[in-house]
């Protein structure tokens, strides 16, 4: 088996595994394999923790970033916003998405304000922030500035896709740094995620989107269905143009939690603007592809693939 798939899958295990149930909190307490050091990292990996991205008042923004050993050049970046329902979940875990350090990819990873703290549109709002605080420090990471791609789960996913569709607006570049360098990114893989927040109960799963206590409605900070003019702000298809970066997305055919429906109607809307868009389906995945007819390895080299041939 090629070492990238022994190396750095991890995060694709436990999503196949454990899920991000009810979109409830990330668990990042995973074993390292043999080979990698003591944080679950390839050998010689750099990482600088909680670098601060950006202030909200005496709050402080943090990120993680993560270099392959013995890099040369430039690196591509790929930045990883977790999922939870926007109401859970850290930055912290870099099991999930190690492996691409082995094939050459920097990784940042983004804490973002969650709905607890902060309702739409902080979460978007953060991530554009990280964004563009990665890339006015990009020589000094390393990174190449023209190569950003961004990587989310569920929750993450609706995030990463909102970076993907709003490159050409400056609606959510509310921070001071997104004034410094630009918020876009130049791919996109979108993990199972949330696209059209009034359209969850289209089908049976097991929760109650509408509800006024669901994740939707308090990332929204209201029942949706009360305020649709407030949730279509938060829905990527309405930001949709020829501008947009090119997509993955990947939706098991039986999640329970985000009907897979929702990754359609994105794709669908991203094919009318002629944007580059693959909608992959796991066959017999549920909510973090647990019960998927493929294993983690296959499911990480299609994204691997994917940024090789959009930012490589």
């Amino acid at each position: 088996m090629h070492s990238s798939f022994k190396t750095g899958l991890l995060s694709l295990a436990i999503l196949m595994t454990t899920g991000e149930v009810a979109f409830g909190q990330e668990r990042d307490n995973v074993n390292p394999r043999t080979n990698r050091n003591a944080a679950g990292l390839p050998p010689g990996s750099r990482v600088f923790k909680d670098v601060v991205y950006e202030h909200v008042g005496d709050r402080e923004l943090p990120l993680d970033i993560y270099l392959p050993a013995d890099a040369e050049g430039l690196l591509p970046l790929v930045i990883w916003v977790h999922g939870g329902g926007w109401q859970g979940g850290s930055k912290n875990g870099a099991n999930r998405f190690s492996g691409l350090l082995d094939r050459g990819y920097a990784v940042a990873s983004v804490q973002y304000r969650l709905s607890g703290e902060a309702i739409f549109p902080a979460a978007v709002e953060d991530c554009k922030a990280a964004v563009s605080f990665l890339r006015l420090n990009a020589e000094k990471y390393g990174l190449d500035p023209d190569r950003f791609g961004a990587w989310g789960s569920s929750a993450g996913g609706h995030l990463v896709a909102m970076l993907g569709v709003t490159g050409d607006s400056d609606i959510f570049d509310t921070h001071p740094v997104t004034k410094l360098a630009p918020s876009t990114v130049q791919a996109v893989c979108n993990w199972f995620g949330p696209s059209d927040l009034l359209r969850m109960n289209d089908f049976p799963g097991r929760m109650d989107h509408d509800a006024a206590d669901s994740p939707e409605s308090r990332f929204i900070g209201a029942p949706i269905q009360e305020h649709p003019e407030l949730t279509q702000r938060a829905n990527p298809i309405a930001y949709v143009t020829a501008a947009d970066a090119p997509f993955l997305h990947m939706h098991g055919d039986k999640d329970g939690l985000v009907p897979y429906n929702q990754s359609e109607l994105l794709h669908a809307a991203l094919q009318q603007a002629k944007i580059s868009t693959e909608l992959y389906q796991v066959k017999n995945g549920d909510h973090g592809f647990r019960g998927a007819d493929e294993s983690a390895e296959v499911l990480f080299e299609r994204v691997v693939q994917f940024f090789d041939r959009e930012l490589k």
